[in-house]
């Protein structure tokens, strides 16, 4: 039992070392593009925001009244 426990643990070390990269000064330029972001278009992001926020009274990581009418 000692030894599988053992054998799964060097395998988990060895399956969460595979994602980790050293990204090169040159190669950043590519992950800094606008289509890479979570939301690329700041615009749409916030008028999504503003949606949620009145269909729901509510906004993560913020705070806010209404009572979800739309009406704010």
């Amino acid at each position: 039992m000692k030894h599988i426990a053992i054998l799964f643990l060097i395998m988990m070390v060895g399956l969460v070392s595979i994602g980790c990269v050293r990204v090169k000064p040159w190669e950043r330029d590519l992950l800094a593009r606008r289509d890479m972001a979570w939301e690329p278009d700041a615009l749409e992001a916030k008028r999504e925001s503003h949606i949620y926020f009145s269909k729901e009274a509510s906004m993560p990581g913020g705070s806010g009244g209404g009572g979800g009418c739309g009406c704010n």
